[in-house]
Formats: C-alpha cells, sequence, structure tokens
C-alpha cells in the first residue's frame, strides 16, 4: 500500500466514524425530544385534569422552641453532650455568640 492509499483509507475511515457519531447524535437528539413533548403532554394533561385521588401529606405540627433558640438540629450518630461541644467550639473559633448561629444537623464522618 503506497500513500495515497493510506491516505485514501484514513480519510475514508474518519469519514466513516464522523458520520456514526452524526447518526448517534440525531438519534439520541430524536429521543430527548421525545421524551420532552411526552412530559410536557403529561403536565399539560395533569392541569388541565387535576384527578384528586392524590393525597396531600398533613403539615407536621412544630413544637415551639424555646426563647433565643434557633429552632430544631438533626443529629446524625451524635451524641447530644458531643452535639453541644461541637457548637461551643464552633462558636468560641468564629468568636460570634452562640445564639446568633443557626446549626441544622451535625453529622460524625465515619
Amino acid at each position: 500500500m503506497n500513500i495515497g492509499d493510506a491516505a485514501i483509507t484514513a480519510v475514508f475511515g474518519y469519514a466513516v466514524v464522523f458520520a456514526g457519531l452524526l447518526m448517534l447524535m440525531a438519534v439520541l437528539y430524536c429521543m430527548g425530544a421525545f421524551f420532552k413533548s411526552k412530559e410536557a403532554k403529561s403536565a399539560d394533561e395533569k392541569s388541565k385534569n387535576p384527578v384528586q385521588t392524590e393525597t396531600k401529606p398533613e403539615p407536621a405540627i412544630e413544637k415551639p422552641v424555646a426563647k433565643g433558640s434557633a429552632g430544631r438540629i438533626k443529629l446524625y450518630d451524635v451524641p447530644d453532650k458531643e452535639a453541644a461541644m461541637i457548637m461551643a467550639i464552633v462558636a468560641d473559633t468564629m468568636k460570634k455568640p452562640i445564639n446568633e448561629l443557626h446549626f441544622i444537623s451535625i453529622k460524625e464522618v465515619k
């Protein structure tokens, strides 16, 4: 095989690969458009015909929090005493009063 034949073979190979990629891109684009239109149709049907079969969850009853409290904190595998120590250390490091900080959750990293 001489240089001319090798160049033609290489160009033809590249063309085949790019044509395959373009066809794959077209198939994926069409599938995306199909599923988006299907999703839009179902959303339109739900908005036009609201069915009362869906049950809405009852709102959780909020317990009153202590005065000056920032609310509830979720503890994951951390005892209350360690959580209090962590909050005190964070407040001391930040040089802020602990009642000005809002902790959402504390989780032990294992």
